[in-house]
């Protein structure tokens, strides 16, 4: 089984470009998860007659944000957004940009032996004017999530968390060390994914630094390779022995992200 995460800036933006079914072709996921696509399923050009589509757009904010599930397998159920019990424990409420959990930030399906969960994790701006929503509020509950459905069957979670994680996983983490995506705060929210048991795949195969999966669009910076690790898969300890594979695939074009993936036995 593969099972690709990708950022697409955009899924109407990629699909004119004339990439993103020829990707879909060529990589075939049995899952794939979308973020940030920017529409609602009733807007998407789109036409894949073998998937089944789950989209959690953003409610508050038209063409903002939002993440999709597309799977071969019709899932059990399928879930949207952060449990209100949780949203309610660790405070994650509007902040001076709105509701994070209007933001269709996350979308989970019970693929019967275990769930796959979509995640685009809140930026923290270049002012790093919500990185207290995201260090206090949004991690800890997005992983009291995931720790929960975990209870029930292992868990694989992917997606743009928007944050590199040691400085391996960036180019430059010298000059953007306590910047947007580089702050101590954001890198505790993955220390902490870690310590909960969580892996990263692409870790289990790949060292070193030089793997990235999002470059800015100025200065050439992807065909110099000067990019970011902020787009990961994670997955439960028990499931580790069952991966076969975990890879970048920078080759493939459409987004300021590239797609990432994992193959499980």
């Amino acid at each position: 089984m593969k099972i690709v995460s990708w950022n697409v800036n955009g899924i109407r933006a990629v699909h004119k470009k004339g990439l993103f079914l020829p990707f879909m072709k060529k990589h075939r996921p049995d899952i794939l998860c979308l973020q940030e696509i920017k529409a609602e399923e009733t807007q998407s050009p789109v036409d894949l007659p073998d998937y089944e589509e789950f989209w959690s757009s953003a409610k508050n904010k038209k063409g903002y944000s939002g993440t999709a599930i597309f799977t071969k397998t019709t899932p059990n159920d399928v879930i949207f957004g952060m449990p209100e019990d949780i949203a309610k424990k660790y405070g994650l409420a509007n902040d001076s940009y709105g509701d994070p959990n209007e933001e269709g930030r996350i979308v989970a399906a019970d693929m019967h032996d275990f769930y796959v969960v979509s995640v685009y994790t809140p930026n923290a701006k270049d002012d790093l004017s919500r990185l207290t929503l995201r260090h206090k509020h949004w991690d800890p509950a997005f992983l009291a999530y995931m720790k929960r459905l975990e209870e029930e069957k292992p868990v694989i979670f992917c997606g743009d968390l928007n944050v590199a994680h040691t400085e391996d996983d960036l180019a430059r983490p010298k000059e953007n060390e306590g910047m947007k995506g580089f702050t101590r705060e954001e890198r505790e929210g993955i220390d902490s994914i870690i310590k909960a048991g969580f892996v990263d795949t692409l870790r289990l195969f790949t060292k070193g630094n030089g793997h990235y999966t999002w470059w800015t669009m100025w200065a050439n910076a992807r065909e110099r390779n000067v990019g970011w690790r902020i787009d990961y898969i994670f997955a439960s300890k028990s499931l580790a022995k069952l991966i076969q594979k975990a890879e970048i695939h920078a080759d493939v074009f459409g987004s300021d992200h590239c797609p990432v993936s994992i193959t499980i036995n």
